[in-house]
């Protein structure tokens, strides 16, 4: 059975919250709704929370791999790697509380995303025109998916595509880093004089898992779209490069794997951060690396079925012979 704690899970009655700007116009009065890319505003659907109800971060305390005493070996991390700068480690521990950490990495100011309820976890460049962005949690869901904001001109942005979908960025396309999910063991090894994200200062349960089973579950939070293709679980995970998607128990069995111009490739010792009460305790799904003929890694996701379909419904999906 699922069991869901966290606020943006329990209020399910707020789903059901009128999806017409003039409903949220007192809480964003400075955002623009003549401005959107949304066709139909009943795609957008309180997740419970209210603007900020999740505190995104911003300059998070960073401290070596050497002191860090908190994390299990298979727990997972976002890795950021940009020339010029120390390694980083994200603890997804720390991501399914704040979903958003604004920060700087070899003068390249990034933020790095998680959404629990699509599993989708893109880095991005926060700057749009030579303009930085400053990002937060609107509490909004599209598809199941959390839509950021950007503190600067509060225009809404789809965290699973980078798309300014409402406001005045509507239209704008926030520009991917090349990051990833890997165990916090992996990561170590690979960057013992890396830095790793420290305990945020707020009251969460920092290492539990709010949503417990989720990624075995029958069906996603608040989404009523059409079910994936060819027989495809809907919390089945795939690897999303640009618009194609690989079945991650494909690329398990098949690893390595070189197809349209990238070479994916699969290991053990990941654990899942939406199975167990514990995120240390999660199943093993494995990490996920995507690279291009030259070797340089390439932005990719490791999100769920559904979403990959909501968003990219013309989408190609590789499923081998």
């Amino acid at each position: 059975m699922i069991r869901i704690c966290l606020a943006a899970l329990v209020a399910l009655a707020a789903g059901a919250a009128s999806a017409d700007p003039s409903f949220w116009r007192h809480e964003w009065p400075g955002t623009d709704f003549s401005r959107t890319s949304v066709d139909n505003w009943a795609e957008i659907r309180s997740g419970g929370p209210g603007k900020d109800g999740i505190p995104a971060l911003t300059a998070p305390r960073m401290h070596p791999v050497a002191d860090e005493t908190r994390l299990a070996p298979r727990e997972p991390v976002i890795a950021v790697e940009i020339d010029g700068a120390a390694p980083r480690a994200y603890p997804v521990r720390y991501l399914t509380w704040h979903e958003i950490v604004n920060d700087t990495a070899g003068g390249v100011p990034v933020a790095v995303t998680f959404c629990p309820l699509c599993n989708s976890f893109p880095t991005f460049d926060r700057r749009v025109d030579g303009r930085t962005l400053t990002f937060g949690v609107t509490g909004k869901l599209r598809h199941s998916d959390m839509v950021m904001y950007d503190r600067e001109t509060q225009s809404w942005w789809q965290q699973a595509t980078g798309r300014g979908i409402v406001g005045a960025m509507t239209g704008q396309a926030l520009h991917p880093v090349p990051t990833w999910m890997e165990s916090w063991e992996t990561f170590r090894a690979r960057n013992p004089d890396g830095l790793v994200m420290d305990e945020p200062d707020w009251p969460r349960r920092y290492g539990r898992n709010p949503y417990r089973g989720y990624d075995t579950a029958a069906r996603p939070f608040l989404y009523d779209g059409t079910p994936p293709p060819h027989g495809i679980a809907p919390l089945a995970r795939v690897v999303r490069v640009g618009t194609m998607a690989w079945p991650l128990s494909r690329l398990s069995a098949e690893t390595p794997l070189t197809e349209a111009g990238v070479t994916l490739t699969w290991s053990a010792g990941l654990a899942s951060a939406l199975d167990s009460a514990r995120i240390a305790d999660g199943r093993d799904i494995g990490a996920v690396r995507v690279r291009d003929a030259q070797g340089q890694d390439v932005p990719h996701d490791v999100m769920f079925a559904f979403a990959f379909h909501a968003f990219h419904p013309d989408g190609t999906w590789m499923l081998g012979d």
